[in-house]
């Protein structure tokens, strides 16, 4: 059986979402999950804020790739941001998340783009060790900040100062 790679279909939210949740639930976040299909299609066909592909052995999705661009005004290039790289537990070590990572690579390299970035809970010492093995770096001295919920909500209506 060899891995191929598919984009994700408006028909694949719902096998999407399946695979967001089991993401979430080792991770340990699955309270943090309130995407649905109806969400999930809006924002990745009809707004095309991010894009999907599912690893594939067979006519079985094994895990995806969530990804978008961002941009480095340093590098003066667009980049891709992994949000999500999720390979099925029964498929691990077997080699498909270093297909899946080296897939965007090319993909990346292929648009001329300047970098591939994404992160990684600090516990999760299986995963930094895959990501240290193929040669990615760890942004030491950097943190990452995040406003959601009510409190992006009370930020962005505070009057201009």
């Amino acid at each position: 059986m060899s891995l191929t790679f598919r984009r994700a279909q408006p028909e694949d939210m719902g096998l999407l979402l399946s695979l967001i949740k089991e993401l979430a639930r080792y991770e340990h976040l699955e309270r943090e999950v309130t995407a649905t299909e109806e969400i999930l299609s809006e924002w990745l066909f009809a707004k095309k804020k991010a894009e999907v592909i599912f690893p594939m052995l067979e006519n079985e999705a094994i895990g995806y790739v969530l990804y978008f661009y961002n941009f480095s005004t340093f590098l003066g290039k667009a980049g891709i941001y992994v949000e999500d790289l999720f390979i099925r537990p029964e498929f691990r070590h077997k080699g498909h998340g270093k297909a899946l990572l080296r897939h965007i690579a090319r993909k990346a390299e292929a648009e001329g783009l300047g970098r591939v970035e994404w992160a990684c809970l600090d516990w999760n010492e299986p995963s930094i060790a895959f990501y240290l093995s193929l040669g990615a770096v760890s942004m030491q001295g950097w943190s990452a900040y995040r406003l959601t919920g009510q409190k992006l909500t009370a930020f962005a209506q505070t009057r201009d100062e």
